[in-house]
């Protein structure tokens, strides 16, 4: 795809973007303020800038008059970048410039690691646990009457020298046919034991020659969605993928609101229930979308949290919410997927990632496995984001690791506007620190009909240094805008107003909101702390930071420093793994020595229970402030609030 150069003046700004970006996001990538409520509608006509050099597509509306179009004016949230542009901010949208050095500055996300096929190749790693071998075999006659399985073993043992070789009763049914279907010419899929010194099974047999498609499925059950991959054994390519909302949900938001559920009559079966046509559903799609063969499929790997993994396996989870909170089990054996319902073929392999202890799960053991620490000399920190946030300190020597309950802030739960990361979610914000007027962007560049997680943290921040709210996460009323507002008693700042949103109301952000995000971030930030002081390190001794989970990908990290969500580090030591959960199960399902190393490293991930930790509600405390009480914890935030006093 080709990039473009775009220079904003009078701000001398130039950020790089790719062909087909809409004006108003580069903008805000450049750092630069465009004022904007509508998300990126049109409607409000608010972000008006002059294109002096270059060509867009789009960006003329009924709010432009022929005149303006004519000097060049266009709408930055429907104008296209075509080329390099100049583009100008007029002067109803510049703000002065000392003030706008300090306050905008340019976004700053985790560099993506993706899974490297070829590197696993490189290092030995590729070794697929679900094989295909292809078979001519002589067929009996009058003199030779060697039984189809004997004729089978024989064959691989002498052209493949495989041994120990185990057959399912479901094969044995169907061998006779098969092999003569093709005149003895047949493909059998071979599964790996996951130790030396195990057998080798046979779960299926084919007629004709099939190794060229070998198959398997990567899952990640979460609490709020489950994600599916079509992956090839044989290429390591992800052929088709698919997310969709977990069924449970209906039944609870959270894992303990589900948990609860699970002890009605007839709750578990129902639960159980609701996640497998949940699976089935994702895995209907992503066959579907790959063209593959359901009889292809061999193998299906899955990671969930504990209290997923139990649902799943219609297993009791009344316990992992009770003192001293302890899993049914940590490792799971492998079984047939038909044996749960999941609509997969008689013959297809489920391996389930092994648990930590009651919120520690499979997947966070399947994304470390995906990230690699386990493998690395760097002393990491692993986060994963969500409902529940889990922390994983170590490297290939030893690994520690804790569950802090963030709460639902961060998946809009707690908030008045509060909504998931869907089409009309304010994901992006920025604020004119003279009049207070701001510029959203929505998901989708609709009408806003809520604020998302990612939203949320950049507004928060944004409003802190800028200092409409203190660090307490009050409301400055001496503001002079309207947007500030007192109703029953609660401060609140008005993001957009009715005519402005999707859904005839006010959008506000209020102090209660606000009070919810400093209590997820607070409870993340001291496990973080908690968890590193319990093995007698800080913070300055961490190497690089690894954020995983679907939230982690949209975090503004100088944002998320801001207001003490994460610790203050140089951002390119962060990097994002997406659905680590889901990456680690795509790595098992390629290689053996993933599946081989998965005990080793739940053996030596050490669990701590932070809610049973002296020092935790002690940091908890402590950093229920933007950013923290020791605002010294974050040095260049410092630098920059007082910069701003001395203006």
């Amino acid at each position: 795809m080709s990039t473009h150069k775009i220079l904003f003046q009078p701000h001398n700004r130039e950020v790089t973007v790719n062909d087909g970006e809409i004006l108003i996001r580069a903008a805000l990538e450049a750092g630069v303020h465009v004022n904007a409520s509508c998300g990126g509608e049109g409607v409000c006509g608010k972000c008006r800038v002059i294109i002096e050099k270059g060509d867009v597509e789009g960006g003329i509306s009924e709010r432009l008059d022929q005149e303006d179009q004519e000097k060049g004016y266009r709408l930055a949230c429907q104008a296209v970048v075509k080329s390099d542009l100049v583009v100008r901010i007029p002067t109803e949208s510049t703000v002065d410039a000392s003030i706008l050095n300090i306050q905008s500055t340019p976004r700053k996300t985790a560099r993506i690691q993706h899974l490297d096929f070829d590197k696993l190749k490189e290092q030995g790693l590729f070794l697929p646990p679900v094989e295909k071998r292809y078979l001519e075999l002589p067929g009996p006659d009058a003199q030779e009457h060697e039984p189809d399985v004997t004729r089978i073993v024989n064959y691989l043992r002498h052209h493949f020298d495989e041994h120990r070789l185990q057959f399912n009763l479901p094969v044995i049914r169907k061998i006779p046919d098969i092999m003569r279907e093709n005149d003895f010419k047949i493909t059998v899929t071979l599964v790996r034991p996951v130790h030396g010194g195990g057998k080798t099974r046979i779960i299926n047999v084919q007629a004709g020659d099939t190794t060229g498609e070998n198959y398997a499925i990567a899952l990640d059950i979460g609490t709020t969605t489950v994600y599916g991959q079509v992956i090839d054994l044989i290429s390591g390519e992800t052929l088709s993928q698919y997310g969709e909302f977990n069924g449970q949900i209906s039944y609870g938001e959270d894992v303990i609101s589900r948990i609860v559920y699970a002890e009605k009559p007839e709750g578990l079966q129902k639960l159980h229930d609701v996640v497998i046509n949940t699976i089935n559903t994702v895995i209907t799609k992503i066959v579907k979308r790959s063209k593959v063969a359901p009889d292809n499929i061999a193998a299906i790997t899955i990671a969930g949290n504990t209290t997923m993994t139990q649902l799943l396996l219609m297993v009791n989870p009344k316990y992992i919410r009770r003192s001293p909170y302890v899993p049914a089990a940590t490792l799971y054996p492998p079984f047939r997927a038909i044996d749960l319902n999941i609509e997969l073929p008689e013959h297809a392999t489920a391996l389930v990632y092994p648990q930590i202890s009651s919120y520690v799960g499979g997947d966070i053991v399947s994304g470390v496995m995906g990230s690699g620490m386990y493998r690395a000399e760097e002393l990491t920190l692993f986060l994963d984001i969500g409902t529940n946030a889990e922390v994983v300190v170590g490297n290939k020597d030893w690994l520690v690791c804790a569950a802090c309950s963030a709460g639902p802030a961060f998946e809009g739960g707690g908030i008045e506007f509060g909504m998931r990361a869907s089409k009309g979610a304010i994901e992006d914000f920025s604020l004119d620190p003279i009049s207070f007027e701001p510029m959203l962007i929505t998901i989708g560049n609709v009408r806003p009909k809520g604020i998302c997680g990612s939203g949320l943290i950049i507004m928060v921040a944004v409003m802190f240094e800028t200092g409409i709210i203190n660090s307490q996460g009050k409301y400055n009323q001496d503001m002079d805008t309207p947007r500030i507002r007192e109703k029953e008693g609660i401060y609140e700042y008005v993001l957009a107003w009715k005519d402005e949103t999707g859904i005839d109301r006010d959008i506000v952000l209020t102090e209660i909101d606000i009070e919810n995000l400093i209590r997820a971030k607070g409870a993340i930030y001291s496990g973080c702390i908690t968890l590193l002081e319990e093995v007698g390190l800080g913070i300055n001794d961490i190497e690089r930071i690894i954020l995983a989970g679907g939230f982690g990908s949209y975090i503004d990290l100088e944002k998320a420093i801001t207001i003490g969500l994460l610790p203050e580090i140089d951002p390119a030591r962060v990097t994002f793994i997406g659905n680590g959960s889901l990456m680690g199960a795509k790595m098992s399902s390629l290689t053996n020595r993933i599946r081989q190393d998965v005990g080793d490293v739940t053996n030596m991930m050490t669990n701590f229970e932070l809610s049973e930790t002296q020092s935790y509600m002690d940091h908890y405390v402590a950093a229920l402030f933007l950013p923290h009480t020791d605002i010294n914890l974050f040095p260049k935030l410092k630098e920059r609030l007082e910069a701003r006093k001395n203006i």
